[in-house]
């Protein structure tokens, strides 16, 4: 499967799509902030690290997928598949560049100030997630 970027997906879109990655992603941050509060904002931390939204996108790249191979007469279930794996392996890659943004704001937390730390570390997590890519793209 060929990883592209097509914004004309975005006028495809059910807008109920939207409320079901809005509402998971929330609950999820609701559920970080709960625990933050009872066990602290170590632990509470870790929490919010989940990915909020890509278990609803994977349900509903997975779905969308196989609804448009089932419209021209095709059992989609097999392009749903590569389409959520798809979703997952790019998911992964962001997962490692978010590793390296929090290696890079511990590291310089103290040294510099917060603005050029968080700077510094998302030029970090763009540059990893972006080479991860492109190895796997080469690959």
């Amino acid at each position: 499967m060929k990883v592209t970027i097509d914004s004309s997906v975005l006028r495809e879109t059910k807008w109920y799509s939207y409320v079901v990655r809005f509402i998971f992603g929330g609950l999820v941050t609701v559920l970080a902030g709960a625990i933050a509060k009872s066990y602290g904002p170590v632990v509470g931390g870790l929490f919010l690290a989940f990915p909020a939204i890509f278990p609803a996108s994977a349900t509903l790249a997975e779905s969308h997928e196989r609804q448009k191979k089932e419209e021209h007469g095709v059992k989609g279930e097999e392009r749903g598949k590569e389409a959520a794996g798809a979703d997952a392996a790019g998911a992964a890659m962001g997962g490692i560049g978010l590793v390296a943004f929090g290696a890079i704001v511990w590291w310089l937390a103290s040294e510099i100030p917060p603005w050029l730390t968080l700077l510094c570390a998302t030029v970090v997590w763009f540059g990893v997630s972006v080479l991860l890519w492109w190895i796997r793209k080469k690959a």
